[in-house]
């Protein structure tokens, strides 16, 4: 065991876990003030839930092993983390595993805040409409179903890890480093499913639904950036080279984004927004954590730009297809997710098309986000249906004008009145 990369790890664990709170906060500024509690707590029940169900089973399909026709684990072999925790004289420690630098415990830390930060990210397209019931069941399955098989799939030698049927057949090892399928692809493509099942808000498309609080999309967009590092530096699963190179491609991607977003929303509005620089630093995060630890520090910042540019675009289309993506998940996370998956083909050293490589990295990854496209779509579709038809998503229409804050959760974020009402019994 390497201390140093026990360390590295549990810190990078913790940075992955802050990112819930980051979306939370990155979510709840966009929103009504009527809504920003049941934003937050969307994002609580996203923690809750997940580390409930991960420790019952999540991480035993995703990781456990016994791989079951490479698209998930045993559930039983890792059930209750019994393939990982283990009790010497009466206090719990981590089973020990040939050959690893750090504690197996530690896996099961770190990957539980992969899950809890990526079924974390559909909320912002369900924003101000559905039932906080509804939201906490649908966790516990789509977990279960989804993305644990999902992160078996690319993670652990399943069908599309580089190791698996798609990567032998095209002749090329498919490349996720820290999340663009199994993560950002994934969540983007559940979103886009649940909300043409339940539809958009009242008065989408026709009364200005603008975010209540600015600095705070501000500041959830930075404690994103911060827990990224966690995320894809982490990733390289020990304090190396790889660590801090990510570090440092992670950032020129953001930065890059950040002012390719700013330039072009500069160009179409007028205006440089702060809406829009933490829309581009998350657009640069997203596009490059598939691609953190193979691409130069050029193609970083090409990749950057490119998100940016193109995901200021992308979320503009909601309003021409009608398509209520509150808060823009599909346009950021699904675009820029596709966009560094895809790209690695591109611009990874060696194999990409424009680094070296032959045409198959592009192929084999084209084939791997189609593939995550597909899976997610169908089994999102089919738990978030029997929902519909079960206990319903959407809190009913007067509850929507009123607020979910109020309907779901009992309370207001603001009390505008009280404050008003003190300063009047002030000025007397």
């Amino acid at each position: 065991m390497d201390t140093g990369n026990a360390a590295w790890m549990l810190m990078s664990a913790s940075l992955v876990f802050l990112m819930t709170p980051g979306v939370a906060f990155f979510y709840g500024g966009m929103v009504r003030a009527k809504a920003v509690l049941n934003m937050l707590m969307l994002s609580v029940a996203a923690i809750a839930v997940t580390g409930v169900v991960w420790t019952l089973w999540g991480w035993s399909i995703a990781y456990a092993g016994h791989d079951i026709g490479g698209i998930f684990g045993d559930p039983s072999t890792g059930f209750l983390l019994h393939d990982t925790m283990v009790a010497k004289d009466g206090v719990f420690t981590s089973v020990d595993v040939k050959g690893a630098t750090y504690p197996h415990s530690i896996d099961v830390a770190f990957q539980v805040t992969f899950a809890m930060i990526t079924v974390a990210l559909i909320t912002g397209a369900l924003a101000e409409r559905i039932k906080f019931s509804t939201w906490m069941i649908f966790v516990a399955a789509w977990i279960t179903f989804d993305y644990a098989p999902m992160a078996h799939m690319v993670w652990n030698n399943g069908l599309l890890s580089a190791t698996g049927a798609i990567s032998q057949a095209i002749g090329a090892q498919a490349h996720d480093f820290a999340g663009g399928t199994v993560v950002h692809i994934n969540a983007a493509v559940a979103a886009a499913v649940i909300v043409m099942i339940i539809g958009k808000r009242k008065g989408f498309g026709v009364t200005p639904l603008k975010p209540h609080n600015v600095p705070f999309v501000m500041l959830g967009a930075f404690l994103l950036w911060f827990g990224w590092f966690g995320f894809n530096a982490g990733s390289a699963f020990g304090a190396n080279g790889t660590a801090g190179y990510a570090w440092v491609s992670t950032t020129l991607a953001a930065s890059a984004a950040t002012l390719g977003w700013a330039v072009t929303e500069r160009l179409r509005t007028g205006h440089y927004t702060a809406m829009g620089a933490a829309s581009g630093m998350v657009a640069g995060l997203v596009a490059i954590t598939p691609a953190a630890d193979v691409v130069s520090p050029l193609w970083a910042m090409v990749l950057g730009v490119i998100a940016g540019i193109v995901c200021c675009f992308a979320v503009g289309l909601k309003f021409k297809l009608g398509f209520d993506d509150s808060l823009d998940v599909i346009g950021v996370h699904g675009v820029g997710g596709f966009i560094g998956t895809v790209l690695v083909g591109l611009f990874a050293e060696g194999t990409g098309l424009l680094a070296g490589g032959n045409g198959r990295q592009l192929l084999v990854q084209l084939v791997v986000a189609l593939v995550a496209i597909l899976y997610s779509g169908v089994i999102t579709a089919i738990i978030a249906f029997i929902l519909e038809k079960t206990i319903g998503w959407r809190v009913t229409e007067s509850q929507e004008v009123a607020g979910v804050d109020i309907s779901d959760q009992g309370e207001r974020a603001y009390d505008f009145a009280g404050t008003a009402s003190s300063i009047l019994k002030g000025v007397k």
